[in-house]
């Protein structure tokens, strides 16, 4: 059995590369604090948005949660995503005493303003193999009037 103070990946952070090393944030600033999402951190939250006729179809990757993890809230036109993890590792000796005990929680959130006029019931969302599916209905485009444009020049 290993110190505690290697931690849990002693050879996954020995033969890491040094421009994944947390102390050079400069190399790799999505490293420099360490997460209980794991290795999954950097593929957390990527989303897709895509525009048809009818509506935005958006596919937010959520790698390493469940179904029951992931809340979606629409509130004063904001839709927003909200996955939550915990995640305990406790180990005991052939005695039951406690060698080692650790939790880890995190939360992550992503927010997008989707106008006043989309209502919860209009909003469709799947969860399936990682990646919560969004559709939402798209509104008719707002046109500022031609009096009100003052565009700015750009040296």
């Amino acid at each position: 059995m290993l110190p505690s103070i290697f931690g849990e990946n002693l050879f996954d952070d020995f033969f890491t590369p040094y421009w994944d090393d947390p102390f050079v944030p400069e190399m790799n600033q999505a490293l420099a604090v360490r997460s209980p999402f794991g290795k999954h951190v950097r593929g957390l939250m990527k989303t897709d948005v895509k525009e048809t006729d009818k509506n935005y179809e958006l596919a937010v990757d959520l790698p390493g949660f469940k179904k029951e993890d992931v809340k979606v809230d629409l509130k004063d036109g904001y839709l927003t995503i909200q996955a939550c993890k915990s995640h305990e590792n406790g180990e005991k000796d052939k005695d039951g005493h406690y060698i080692r005990q650790e939790r880890y929680t995190g939360s992550c959130a992503r927010s997008f303003y989707v106008g006043d006029e989309v209502k919860p019931e209009e909003v469709n969302a799947k969860f399936e193999d990682g990646i919560l599916k969004i559709e939402l209905p798209r509104g008719e485009a707002k046109k500022l009037p031609e009096d009100n444009q003052h565009l700015i020049e750009i040296k």
